[in-house]
């Protein structure tokens, strides 16, 4: 009788970090590093007790402070240590960290133009283009995936890096606006079948925040509209 072939397939609980001030008053924050609000640290204590009943080996978030708290109450409640990675931060957006919309439309409005033509090789003065961010994301996956083989994760980041994986797992271009809902502290599970294929990504389930039910409203980001209500 042949022997079974191991399980290579790693199961990936994605989070995005719980809200911050920066959130609220509309400012990008890239690889600031800016801590969770009041209303973010509640979400990141109901996401730890959405996760309580999860079987994860490990747990890993992006190095910067908001997606750290994020984790840091799941870790508590599955008694796993934080493992970082600064592989995992949102995209960088050079000298236009920190600033509103209405910010960067006046102190810089050929670039607030650029950026809304959504082109993934456009990048904000000194930042990281859609492109290069996608292939940080891509090969941060790939050796999560690689080193965890056929084990259940649980990885919190960053809105940015939700939107690369949902453009990679659906083939869509990484240039236009977002297409899918990314709520703070949403829940979303995906699978990478291959650890030399991290770009092949199945969905399973996508931005469920049943835990953050009577939680007041979050901010939206609504590309399409060209407002930038959440700035990551």
């Amino acid at each position: 009788m042949p022997t079974p072939k191991p399980d290579t397939t790693t199961d990936l609980i994605l989070i995005r970090h719980g809200e911050t001030a920066w959130n609220r008053e509309l400012r990008f924050q890239g690889h600031a590093d800016v801590p969770l609000n009041d209303i973010g640290h509640e979400q990141a204590r109901r996401i730890g007790l959405r996760l309580a009943g999860e079987t994860a080996q490990h747990l890993i978030s992006s190095d910067l402070m908001r997606a750290q708290q994020t984790a840091a109450p799941a870790a508590l409640q599955l008694s796993l240590p934080v493992v970082t990675s600064a592989g995992l931060r949102e995209q960088y957006f050079g000298i236009v960290e920190g600033m509103r919309s209405d910010e960067i439309q006046s102190l810089h409005p050929r670039a607030w133009e650029e950026w809304l033509e959504f082109r993934e090789d456009h990048a904000m003065p000194e930042g990281e283009t859609a492109r290069e961010f996608h292939a940080r994301i891509v090969a941060a996956l790939g050796t999560i995936a690689t080193a965890h083989k056929g084990q259940h994760l649980i990885v919190v980041t960053h809105g940015g890096v939700l939107d690369m994986v949902w453009r990679t797992a659906k083939g869509l271009s990484l240039s236009g606006p977002r297409q899918s809902d990314i709520p703070n502290a949403g829940f979303n599970r995906i699978r990478i079948a291959d650890p030399a294929a991290p770009d092949a990504i199945e969905i399973v389930e996508w931005a469920d925040t049943r835990h953050l039910a009577d939680l007041p409203p979050q901010p939206t980001y609504d590309q399409t509209r060209h407002l930038k209500k959440n700035e990551d």
